[in-house]
């Protein structure tokens, strides 16, 4: 019961969720303490919720915002307990003393501080806005970037500044309750000092000194950087927050290429949301300052995902433009028609090339090339399941999709199914459920399905831990728990610096600390290692978000379960047994027709029929009948394991940009060829063409 209230809160914790209650009862109680009147009753109830909101601020909790949309901001908030605070003296009959006046004019001098403290907060974040935001990019030895203002002015600014009300309350309340005035007078003047020094203190930060340069001087610095540099193969994307993993997963592949890389993203969100990387990276928000950037010596350009602001680089003709994408699968989106714009489509095998001549879209057989699928060298081949541990099947469907054809996910209509019949399934096995970063984004009914199979997952697992025939090495988990510890308080150490200033600030000082990004990398290895060793392996999961990755929870797992999408064409790298949930009941011979992925898997229909068929090829490999025909489809989606990934993909990149580099050879010998036409035709005079009627010879 506390989880399914703690997911519809959309609180994170059940510390999160007990301050919203606390915040929610103690405003509750201002009113009734207000009118009784009495104090202490009112002292204690605006205690909590000072403690609370506080609380939930500081975690950054999502009922904070929720409450913004519905006319409960944080300015109301504190309004409404000062508001109630005058009543409290109304009705202790303190309406004609002075204290009851001073605390108005006080709350109005103190609100009339709030409009220039929001002024300058807004205007001192706006000015030190950078045009083009960077890492791992040397622009400090070419513009003079301030430091940003010291971190307690400007986090959580507006929240600060109406705490300062504190002094005041509680001088008016300890006033009321001693009748000794004096003492509500000198906290108010504290307050309003406060809320004064405060304003002055900000107001240095707008001076020129401590502001960047502007747009231009920026702008010209990293076409003086990218001169000097000499980028040769962009990785462009652009995308909401919760797509910044289609970026990610090609982070690693772009550190490993032979041409010089760089990645530029549209979005600062994006950005904010970027793994660590070694590889230079611009993002530029403004279309116009990204099609007025120095980009000539770049010769290949890679497109993750088809989006409208791609045109802003698909503009450039002295590069090559290629859609690699974010997965490959059988989906609509894996042949969408706007792939033709495209000089070349990369795909991972024989596969996807098929796709698009099937498909019929307008890209070419001879645009097409096949590049295997570098991100898979982390996927470990299957060796069956080890000795002594019960098989772990993974559930991980897709999302809903931007339209409600039923095919796009098994969640609606067979997600619970598949999990009640694997939590329930003898012998029995472990469930890993980990659904997509949209599932529910769009689709109310799909996010519904996602918390009731989450429900199902916890329930069992909950069951089964409180099973006297599961036993847990307590102290080998509680040392893995310590690890955990140990290394999530050193990553923080080593990342907490980047929360510090502003994206100024970030693009002075964001050149990459290659042993530190080391470090990191070593460290999420090992916490990848301790988190799964933190708990029982029989112990039923739900993993929501980055951390474990997917191809961790695929190494984890002797099966998958999911739905038409990259997740499957990912997992044929492993070797291991899967299955594909029919949701739009195609029929499984049609349903394999159509789509490639499936061709090897167990096919299940929305009740769930055809587990067992998995869960047998899981516990008797020797018996499973479909291994052949993993291996065959794996070359066919994948391409062949030698040479290896990242080479075929280097290879294209060179072989492009040959391309890119010959084709710009000769625009220059055309432009050189046709310029002495052009200057002789400007030197002859053009002769006029005499118009009917002018030469008279017809006249009568």
């Amino acid at each position: 019961m506390l989880t399914t209230a703690i997911r519809v809160a959309r609180v994170g914790t059940a510390a999160e969720l007990a301050a919203a209650v606390l915040m929610m009862l103690g405003f509750g109680c201002l009113m009734p303490a207000a009118l009784l009147p009495s104090v202490p009753a009112f002292a204690a109830a605006a205690a909590v919720t000072y403690l609370a909101d506080h609380y939930l601020h500081r975690k950054g909790s999502y009922l904070i915002s929720r409450l913004s949309k519905v006319r409960a901001g944080l300015s109301i908030r504190f309004l409404i307990r000062q508001l109630l605070l005058i009543l409290l003296l109304a009705r202790l009959s303190l309406a004609d003393d002075l204290l009851y006046y001073g605390a108005i004019a006080c709350f109005i001098a103190f609100y009339g501080l709030q409009a220039p403290h929001g002024a300058l907060t807004v205007l001192i974040r706006n000015r030190r806005r950078m045009p083009v935001v960077a890492r791992n990019v040397d622009l400090a030895s070419r513009i003079r970037i301030p430091d940003a203002p010291p971190r307690f002015l400007m986090h959580r600014a507006a929240e600060k500044m109406l705490h300062l009300d504190v002094p005041a309350v509680a001088g008016i309340l300890l006033a009321a309750a001693t009748d000794e005035p004096l003492i509500g007078f000198v906290c108010m003047a504290v307050t309003i000092l406060l809320g004064t020094l405060y304003v002055a203190v900000l107001m240095p930060c707008l001076r020129p000194s401590n502001i960047p340069p502007k747009a231009e001087k920026v702008l010209e610095a990293v076409d003086d950087w990218l001169r000097e540099y000499r980028p040769e193969t962009v990785l462009y994307f652009s995308g909401s927050k919760e797509s910044a993993y289609q970026v990610n997963m090609w982070l690693e592949t772009m550190e490993r290429l032979d041409t010089r890389p760089l990645i530029i993203l549209r979005e600062r969100v994006i950005l904010q949301n970027l793994a660590p990387t070694t590889v230079p990276v611009l993002c530029v928000p403004g279309g116009v300052h990204l099609m007025n950037l120095d980009l000539s010596t770049v010769r290949v350009a890679l497109y993750a995902a088809n989006v409208g602001k791609n045109i802003h680089l698909l503009r450039v003709p002295t590069m090559k433009h290629v859609f690699i994408g974010h997965g490959d699968s059988d989906k609509l989106a894996s042949v969408n028609p706007f792939s033709k714009v495209y000089d070349e489509v990369w795909t991972a095998g024989r596969a996807g090339r098929d796709r698009y001549a099937v498909a019929d879209v307008g890209v070419r057989d001879e645009d097409i090339v096949e590049v295997g699928r570098p991100q898979l060298a982390a996927i470990r081949p299957w060796e069956g399941v080890p000795e002594g541990r019960m098989p772990t099947v993974l559930y991980a469907p897709t999302w809903e999709g931007w339209d409600d054809n039923p095919g796009n996910t098994s969640i609606l209509r067979a997600g619970e199914n598949i999990v009640r019949r694997l939590v329930t399934a003898e012998p029995a096995v472990r469930v890993l459920y980990k659904p997509h970063p949209f599932t529910g984004t769009r689709s109310p009914e799909a996010k519904a399905a996602h918390e009731r199979i989450a429900a199902l997952v916890e329930q069992a697992a909950a069951e089964r831990a409180a099973d006297p025939r599961f036993s847990a090495d307590e102290e080998a988990q509680a040392r893995a728990r310590a690890e955990l510890a140990r290394i999530e308080a050193r990553l923080a150490e080593l990342t907490g610096d980047d929360e510090n200033g502003d994206e100024a600030e970030a693009t002075r000082d964001g050149l990459v600390d290659v042993a530190r990004h080391e470090e990191i990398a070593r460290l999420r290895a090992e916490w990848n290692s301790a988190y799964w060793r933190s708990f029982p392996d029989w112990e039923h999961r739900v993993i929501t978000g980055p951390e474990p990755p997917l191809y961790d929870c695929f190494n984890v797992s002797d099966a998958l379960v999911s739905d038409i999408s990259s997740v499957v064409s990912d997992f044929i790298a492993s070797g291991k047994p899967y299955a594909v949930t029919d949701s739009a009941e195609l029929g499984a011979e049609e349903f394999k027709r159509q789509n490639t992925a499936v061709r090897a898997a167990v096919i299940l229909t929305n009740s769930a029929a055809g587990l067992d068929e998995l869960l047998d090829a899981v516990r008797s490999p020797e018996a499973d009948p479909l291994a052949a025909d993993r291996r065959e489809l794996k070359r066919y989606l994948l391409g062949p394991d030698e040479p290896p990934s990242i080479e075929q993909f280097n290879h294209a990149v060179k072989q492009l940009a040959l391309r890119a580099e010959s084709r710009n050879i000769r625009q220059r010998s055309q432009s050189a060829a046709a310029a002495p036409e052009a200057e002789l035709a400007e030197a002859v005079p053009v002769q006029r063409v005499a118009a009917a009627g002018d030469s008279g010879t017809d006249g009568g």
